[in-house]
């Protein structure tokens, strides 16, 4: 079974960017899409990206298109979500897992997720 661990959160001033990196052990995941999500203070956890298993094509929540990207590196085992033009509503502990391509709820095991904090 795959397991999959975030890295790369941190504090950002509002405007800032980050990069942050999912890596899968324990299997590849180069057959699997993958999303991220986010879980922001008393907030459900919400989708906010996610790519098919080629790389080839992305999809993204409303609250972030034009200022998140989300790529992979299937050589690598990783994928990354690139975030710009960061705001404190972006502030959330950020997770990734393994989707069904067109959906947008994960459905293996949820990991420790990254925090990532925008300070206005």
């Amino acid at each position: 079974q795959v397991q999959l661990v975030e890295s790369g959160g941190g504090l950002v001033q509002a405007g800032g960017s980050l990069r942050l990196s999912c890596a899968a052990s324990g299997r590849t995941f180069s057959r699997d899409a993958i999303g991220w999500f986010r879980q922001g203070p008393g907030k459900e956890r919400e989708f906010v990206a996610a790519i098919s298993w080629s790389g080839g094509s992305t999809y993204y929540a409303d609250s972030v298109k034009g200022r998140f990207s989300i790529s992979r590196d299937n050589a690598e085992n990783t994928v990354y979500l690139q975030m710009n033009s960061l705001k404190p509503e972006d502030t959330a502990v950020y997770y990734c897992n393994i989707v069904i391509y067109g959906h947008t709820q994960g459905f293996g095991s949820w990991g420790r997720g990254t925090q990532v904090s925008v300070s206005s």
